[in-house]
């Protein structure tokens, strides 16, 4: 087998580090918090800049999505209300968000993938992100729960689903507000990670052969 270098920008839970490094890959998790799991394997520090300062194979990174997902568009504009016109702090910060997207969906590795929720429009129109290769949800990998996700891929095959289970539970969705809602609602499912780690690796070593 031939070991991948791979960089999971964006992660402090280190599920995807580890999914990887289980089957043998030299795989690194990215934040600028320490490692949930206090793992030596993690870079503290910008995204962007170990994206771009590593020789990696494969970059998967999990972005911020305050600003870009669909589900806040409502904070564009003051007061929450249309009628109101638009906050420009709050757009501006969109824009810094998307154009840190892009950067990572752009990084210097041969695979990227590029992780978030569906996406508010108006980023993909004024910066050119484009529509998401594939969205996949945590039911299709053995978790019986609802998370529409999005993959940006250049390089890889789209996700094949592993485990297709019951439950459409928004389990996440449902926590009240607070600092663990939001960890919680960004760490990936294992089985999405496995599903990365088995399919995506596997890519790679099959071109290699």
């Amino acid at each position: 087998m031939n070991a991948l270098r791979v960089l999971v920008a964006c992660e402090r839970s280190g599920v995807v580090r580890t999914a990887f490094r289980e089957l043998g890959h030299d795989a690194w998790s990215n934040d600028l918090e320490p490692a949930d799991d206090g793992s030596r394997f993690h870079i503290q520090g910008d995204a962007i800049k170990a994206a771009y300062s590593g020789s990696w194979d494969m970059i998967v990174a999990h972005p911020e999505c305050t600003y870009l997902a669909n589900s806040g568009a409502k904070h564009l504009y003051a007061g929450m209300n249309k009628d109101n016109g638009p906050e420009p702090e709050r757009w501006a910060k969109m824009g810094a968000a998307a154009q840190f997207f892009l950067s990572l969906l752009n990084a210097p590795a041969k695979m990227v993938a590029v992780e978030n929720p569906i996406m508010l429009g108006h980023p993909k129109r004024l910066f050119g992100i484009p529509d998401p290769t594939q969205i996949i949800q945590p039911w299709q990998f053995g978790h019986g729960e609802t998370k529409a996700t999005g993959l940006w891929l250049r390089g890889l095959m789209p996700l094949r689903p592993t485990n297709i289970v019951d439950g459409r539970e928004g389990r996440v969705w449902r926590m009240p507000p607070g600092p663990e809602r939001k960890r919680e609602r960004s760490r990936t499912y294992e089985g999405i990670a496995a599903a990365m780690a088995e399919q995506w690796a596997g890519l790679a070593e099959a071109r290699a052969a």
